[in-house]
């Protein structure tokens, strides 16, 4: 995933290259922007907390995420909208 911190809304903003792009209305102080993303999946796939945390890019804009109890092609077609 690329990350855009500082958005007016989160929300999915289609494609940055090879990776899902979202923008973030957080800032990228203290984990906030890490916080409102882990929000927003949650929100938007339906699933608890804990099946959802950054692998990679915790300091970075381009981030790895693990989703346990939900395939990878299932969660890129709901946060893409289809």
């Amino acid at each position: 995933m690329h990350i855009v911190p500082r958005a007016r809304a989160t929300a999915v903003a289609g494609r940055h290259g090879d990776a899902l792009k979202i923008r973030v209305a957080a800032p990228p102080l203290n984990g906030a922007a890490n916080e409102e993303l882990i929000r927003f999946l949650v929100s938007r796939l339906g699933l608890p907390r804990n099946a959802i945390t950054i692998t990679a890019g915790q300091s970075g804009r381009r981030k790895t995420v693990s989703i346990t109890g939900m395939e990878s092609a299932t969660a890129l077609r709901i946060l893409e909208g289809g």
